[in-house]
C-alpha cells in the first residue's frame, strides 16, 4: 500500500517513514501542501498522514478544500496542538482519525490499519485463498499452517495480488503500490519480486501460482481452478 506523508519535521519523517517501510509501505514524503498537491496528482493514495502546521499553510484548510473536491482517501491528522476546540474541527474537516504528537510509530501503524480495514470493508482479518493465509496486519503469510519467511518486498506484491485474487492486476498497478517515487528500482525488479515469490510458493506447497499475462500483469490464481479450465 502506498502512503503520502505530509511533514517537515525532518526527524519526526525519519523515523515515521523508517518504521512504515520495515512494514511493508511504499512511501513518498512531502514537505509542503503545493507539494503534496502535486503528489496527489501523480500517484494514488492508500492514506494520508498529514501535519496540521505546514510551512505553505494549514492541513485543515488543504484537507476541507480536498474533501469539497470530493477526495475520499483515508487521511490521519497529526499535531502537537491538542486541544478539544482544534480535534473537533479536525474530524468536522473529513479527517479519519487524529494522533497528537509526540508519535509512537507502533501506535501510528495500528491505528492506519484501522482505518484501512475499514475503507476497504476488510471484515475477516486473515486473508485465505486455497492452502495461503495472510494476516495483513502482522504481514504474515502461512501455507498449511506452516509460516513462511518470505522478505518484505514480496510481502507487498503478495497482498496486492490476493486482493485482486482471479483478476490480471495490471504491472504499472502494481508498481505504483509497491515502489514510491525516491525508490531506486531497476527495470526489472517486479520480474524479481515475482520469481521469489513464486519459488516460495513452489517450494512450500501452496495450491495456487503466479500466471503472467505477458504486455499485461499477473494473476493470482488456485491451481485446481487454473486446471479445470
Amino acid at each position: 500500500m502506498r502512503i503520502l506523508l505530509i511533514d517537515h519535521h525532518s526527524d519526526f519523517v525519519r523515523a515515521v517513514k523508517e518504521a512504515l517501510l520495515n512494514c511493508g509501505f511504499a512511501v513518498d514524503v512531502t514537505r509542503t501542501l503545493d507539494e503534496a498537491a502535486a503528489a496527489l496528482d501523480c500517484a494514488n493514495y492508500h492514506i494520508l498522514l498529514l501535519e496540521l502546521v505546514l510551512p505553505d499553510g494549514d492541513g485543515l484548510d488543504w484537507l476541507k478544500q480536498l474533501r469539497r473536491e470530493g477526495r475520499s482517501m483515508p487521511a490521519m491528522m497529526m499535531s502537537s496542538l491538542n486541544d478539544i476546540g482544534r480535534r473537533i474541527a479536525i474530524f468536522n474537516a473529513g479527517a479519519d482519525d487524529f494522533l497528537p504528537k509526540p508519535v509512537s510509530t507502533d501506535e501510528l501503524i495500528a491505528r492506519m490499519r484501522a482505518i484501512l480495514r475499514r475503507s476497504t470493508q476488510m471484515t475477516a482479518p486473515v486473508v485465505t485463498f486455497g492452502n495461503l493465509h495472510f494476516d495483513p496486519i502482522g504481514r504474515q503469510v502461512a501455507v498449511g499452517g506452516r509460516v513462511l519467511r518470505i522478505a518484505r518486498r514480496e510481502v507487498c506484491i503478495l497482498e496486492h495480488l490476493l486482493n485482486r485474487a482471479g483478476r490480471t492486476v495490471p504491472r504499472a498497478s502494481l508498481e505504483d503500490s509497491l515502489y514510491a517515487f525516491d525508490d531506486e528500482v531497476s527495470t526489472n525488479a517486479l520480474e524479481v519480486g515475482i520469481y521469489r515469490l513464486r519459488t516460495h510458493l513452489n517450494q512450500s506447497g501452496a495450491t495456487l501460482r503466479i500466471k503472467t499475462a505477458r504486455g499485461v500483469g499477473y494473476t493470482l490464481e488456485l491451481i485446481g481452478a487454473a486446471s479445470a479450465a
